[in-house]
């Protein structure tokens, strides 16, 4: 990876990624991988993300991310710092029936891991440090960028030029190379907010992950590594709650805000105490009416984001990545251009349905499940003690959530 500056350079590529975050850079590795000249913008100085108080949050990984982030060597650089879930369990606030997934039931390992944003950042900019046909330049912006049928051209805030054939959106949800090509959005925010914070508790979790759905929205209890002298006694805690009262717990004082934690986390690991900063995120849902324009491709937030019911925004976004590595691998085999309309439009084929679909069960169950209506309530209770006796619907279930169901890009194949 190469990032030294000279002002008034013009940079040639085969692609630009706009965006160098947990999508981008990964992007960026996947497809050098490929054989591809990769120039990758972010305005976030990488020195920045390095720190806790920076993001706060932790992302699922599933099981066919995993193989994603071997296959292209980012997963070694990651693995010390991810706690894997070996169980998962989802209760309805109080109810006494809840849904159990079990690892052992599937045969394939841990459903998934769980790991800070910042350090699968980090691991993805580790992993580029060693390839030479990746240059990212950090903090800068892209000012101006023209699509034509000949190509790509970005003018950046330093004076720079990148000259590419296809433009990579990896920008989030406020992309502005979205918007610049003029792909409208869909999108609409949650009455919810979502306090995000560390807690460290007096005994192991045992790479159990929890899920509380409260009348005002879930509360997750996800397993972290934790520290050398403490090992698994550390989780992320995503708590759900309506936007207004969200704001009023995170401005609370450290002891109260503590005790109404306490009141949701319960006494099953024993006193908990809260590490590090806490966050609170808007929630909303958002889809971009086509993934592909003239030269260029919308892959992760900057395409869809969605509610993080499910842990799933992350894992779409890396099944972008690792279906876009076929299409424009393929293409470039066959020796076309890898930013016509033919070869883009294979790529929205292939992950329209499977985006739009996430976009919808993630929306479904978060309306289904955030609201304290009797008959509702009850008829979901029986509905999760039904599904926990039914073993291979579960194993659908899990295999869908580990991201090994429908049609897998040759990376997250094993």
């Amino acid at each position: 990876m190469q990032t030294n500056p000279t002002a008034a350079e013009t940079l040639h590529a085969d692609i630009v990624i706009v965006g160098g975050g947990l999508v981008g850079a990964v992007a960026a590795r996947a497809l050098a991988d490929t054989g591809f000249r990769i120039v990758v913008i972010d305005g976030t100085d990488p020195r920045d993300a390095r720190d806790a108080a920076f993001d706060g949050r932790a992302s699922a990984v599933a099981a066919a991310s995993e193989r994603l982030l071997s296959a292209i060597g980012v997963w070694p650089h990651l693995e010390p710092e991810v706690a894997p879930i070996l169980d998962i369990r989802v209760a309805d606030g109080r109810s006494p029936l809840f849904l159990h997934y079990n690892h052992e039931d599937v045969d394939a390992g841990p459903l998934g891991y769980l790991a800070e944003n910042r350090h699968i950042r980090m691991a993805a900019l580790a992993a580029l440090e060693d390839t030479d046909n990746v240059r990212f330049l950090a903090p800068l912006r892209v000012e101006h960028i023209e699509r034509s049928a000949s190509g790509v051209r970005a003018t950046l805030s330093d004076g720079r030029t990148v000259k590419a054939r296809l433009a990579i959106a990896a920008d989030g949800r406020g992309s502005k190379i979205r918007e610049s090509a003029g792909i409208k959005t869909t999108q609409w925010r949650y009455p919810q907010e979502a306090i995000v914070c560390t807690v460290e508790h007096a005994t192991p979790h045992g790479f159990v992950a929890h899920e509380h759905f409260m009348p005002a929205g879930p509360f997750a209890i996800l397993p972290l590594k934790g520290t050398a002298e403490r090992p698994g006694c550390r989780s992320s805690i995503v708590w759900t709650e309506r936007a207004a009262r969200a704001k009023a717990l995170v401005s609370l004082d450290d002891e109260t805000f503590l005790n109404e934690l306490a009141k949701r986390f319960g006494d099953f690991m024993g006193e908990i105490e809260v590490v590090g900063p806490r966050f609170c995120h808007p929630l909303g849902l958002q889809f971009a009416h086509a993934s592909v324009a003239e030269r260029l491709v919308l892959i992760g937030d900057a395409d869809h984001g969605m509610h993080p019911i499910a842990g799933q925004g992350l894992n779409m976004g890396y099944r972008d990545v690792a279906a876009l590595c076929d299409v424009l691998g393929e293409a470039r085999r066959l020796g076309l251009d890898i930013g016509s309309g033919a070869v883009l439009q294979r790529y929205q084929r292939w992950r329209r349905f499977d985006n739009t679909l996430m976009l919808a069960v993630t929306d479904g169950l978060n309306r289904l499940f955030s609201n304290d209506i009797a008959p509702i309530r009850h008829a979901r209770d029986i509905g999760l003690g039904l599904v926990d006796k039914m073993p291979p619907l579960k194993k659908v279930l899990m295999r869908s959530a580990m991201g090994l169901m429908g049609d897998l890009p040759t990376l997250m194949q094993r």
